[in-house]
């Protein structure tokens, strides 16, 4: 997996290939979805929601330019792999997740893991987790109209935020650079998630940036 579907299309950092190839995927789709757990394609992983493929897992965790000693917000817990993999590469983990279900689930995978240095809680991502504010990463795993204002505030000076921007079909995959307060936007690619939910996202979104 990792030599075909991600050195092959340009995923560069040691670090991030390493976590890829040791946290355990299969681990974090259901039983029945496990043979296929390792393909170059997102699943389904209940709740209408789903585990994005290898290579654009990838490719956001790459864009964060990870060190080691980070405190990184990811926004969608989801079935948890995202997290995983940054909890590799990061001090500490702070995941937002506003479905019960998955984020049960994903627990007690990071449990079985020992991955200890990832907190979690049920709440709107789209605010952030303010209280833990400022993060030296945040990562966006649900597409939204517009990126919530509350996570560009509590972003760390010269912190990064990647983050699917667009309309419920397609999303541009944009990397906010935050320098002296000022943010900088890069497109990374186009891509496709999952809506973002919440009250700076699709449910909240009133047509104004």
């Amino acid at each position: 997996m990792v030599e075909e579907q991600l050195v092959s299309r340009g995923i560069r950092d040691q670090r991030v290939l390493d976590a890829i190839g040791t946290v355990p995927r299969h681990l974090f789709v259901e039983d029945a979805m496990q043979a296929s757990a390792y393909g170059d394609f997102p699943l389904p992983i209940g709740s209408g929601q789903t585990i994005s493929q290898p290579y654009i897992v990838a490719l956001m965790t790459e864009a964060l330019q990870l060190k080691g000693g980070e405190r990184v917000l990811e926004i969608g817990t989801g079935s948890g792999y995202q997290a995983a993999i940054l909890s590799r590469l990061c001090e500490r983990v702070y995941t937002v997740e506003r479905i019960d279900s998955l984020l049960g689930r994903a627990r007690k995978v990071f449990d079985k893991l020992r991955y200890h240095n990832i907190v979690s809680r049920i709440d709107d991502g789209t605010v952030g987790w303010a209280d833990q504010a400022p993060f030296d990463a945040i990562v966006v795993t649900a597409g939204g109209p517009v990126v919530p204002q509350p996570l560009i505030d509590q972003l760390a000076d010269y912190g990064r935020l990647v983050i699917p921007v667009g309309d419920h079909d397609v999303q541009e995959l944009q990397l906010l650079t935050k320098e002296e307060g000022e943010i900088t936007v890069q497109l990374i690619e186009h891509v496709r998630f999952v809506d973002l939910i919440g009250a700076h996202g699709w449910q909240g979104f009133n047509g104004r940036s």
